[in-house]
């Protein structure tokens, strides 16, 4: 089957299945729960195991039929050269960091990024390799921490929790000039709203979880390979990799060492949900992030809170690159209150929005940060990434937009 030219978004995504081929016309690709896979000549056997076969599968730790299909459909979101599913987002984004910085290297990265990525970054320093976090709004912080053993450079699209958007560009260039691996988070944003490769980026990282599974039933992660970064010269890259096209040596050591060494294997079960959740990313986008800009605005405007942090209003820092590269602000907001001590009883007081950790699912999640997800990090580290002790996130779901301000304002009232 083939779609006519030039179709949209969600055209390519409702058809990915059907694009790859699937058996007796089903319109999604099967569950293979296999974990073996036989051949009838051993030479076959040979040929994938040695990496000269077109497609094949030995072992189902380095992937099956229903993660490669799941693996095409992302790709084709990113429109990259080639992308890789893990077992959840942070074993994607430990992949990238484990098996392409080694011991001596140096890592800049976002001081704005997820809880639990921030705590790798200890793991890494443990390890031999050099991390510095810096103000990446801005494309002169991250030139000013270069130091001649620099490999990478980290950054999420939407920081969790505090909407943070970086310089993308000036440090896509910068990039580009001296280069270093560009990695993007992408989870928040989703390839819907933002495409990284756009600006740059060598990989670009998704928690599946989130955006793109968009329902809070199945965990995974993936890792694209833009094709915009040249591997020839990244010293880093394995000698056993060094076969073949280029372009291809960063995605064969992530899935060498990420999946078939480090095991953080996405299943063909989570695999299929996911991908029947992708189904409707785009029309999940839209519509959260139009009920989190009608929310955001309605916050802005009580007398009981002090700030909201969302891209999509004109009062957030980083407002202008928003509306430049991005398509909508997304789910994600988070708002403080004047009182601290109120932080908690609104929270309790709210009917609607679940109190659970986790992001992008159907429903409405509250969670108050400083208490939770970054208490952990500390008073310094929260104080350094603009995190107040009131603090509140919130990732909006699919409800009506009015029922969701009725409660936050009978909460807030």
């Amino acid at each position: 089957m083939s779609l006519p030219e030039q179709t949209g978004f969600n055209t390519q995504i409702v058809h990915a299945d059907r694009l790859g081929g699937t058996e007796h016309g089903a319109v999604h690709q099967p569950i293979h729960p296999s974990v073996q896979y036989g051949f009838e000549r051993v030479e076959d056997l040979i040929a994938v195991f040695q990496g000269t076969a077109k497609g094949g599968f030995n072992y189902a730790r380095q992937g099956t039929p229903t993660t490669a299909a799941l693996e095409a459909r992302l790709n084709q979101m990113e429109q990259g050269r080639g992308t890789i599913v893990f077992s959840t987002g942070m074993a994607a984004i430990c992949a990238v960091f484990l098996t392409l910085l080694k011991a001596g290297d140096h890592l800049v990265a976002s001081r704005y990024v997820f809880g639990n990525t921030n705590s790798i970054f200890g793991t890494l320093r443990d390890l031999g390799i050099e991390v510095s976090t810096v103000d990446v709004t801005d494309a002169a912080e991250v030139a000013a921490a270069v130091r001649p053993n620099t490999r990478m450079v980290f950054v999420e699209t939407i920081a969790n929790p505090g909407t943070q958007i970086p310089d993308l560009e000036g440090i896509g260039r910068l990039c580009r000039e001296r280069g270093f691996l560009y990695v993007v988070d992408n989870t928040v944003a989703s390839p819907y709203l933002f495409r990284a490769g756009s600006v740059g980026a060598g990989l670009v990282v998704n928690s599946l979880t989130k955006s793109i599974g968009g329902h809070g039933n199945a965990l995974g992660g993936s890792v694209t390979d833009t094709g915009g970064f040249d591997w020839s010269s990244y010293p880093n890259i394995f000698e056993a990799y060094r076969k073949g096209d280029a372009k291809g040596w960063g995605l064969q050591q992530l899935r060498k060492k990420g999946l078939r060494d480090m095991g953080g294997t996405l299943s063909s079960a989570a695999a299929h949900q996911i991908a029947t959740g992708a189904e409707t990313l785009a029309l999940r986008m839209d519509r959260s992030s139009a009920t989190a800009l009608a929310l955001a605005q309605f916050l802005a405007g009580h007398p009981a809170v002090s700030r909201v942090l969302y891209p999509g209003l004109p009062s957030h820092p980083q407002h202008a690159v928003a509306q430049r590269l991005l398509r909508a602000g997304s789910w994600l907001l988070s708002f403080e209150l004047k009182d601290p001590a109120d932080c908690l009883p609104l929270c309790n007081r709210l009917r609607l929005p679940l109190k659970a950790t986790g992001l992008a699912d159907t429903r409405s999640l509250i969670i108050p940060v400083a208490h939770t997800i970054f208490w952990e990090a500390g008073a310094q580290v929260r104080a350094s990434m603009d995190i107040g002790d009131s603090m509140i996130r919130v990732s909006v779901g699919l409800e009506d937009v009015q029922d969701l301000l009725d409660d936050f304002g009978q909460a807030l009232g």
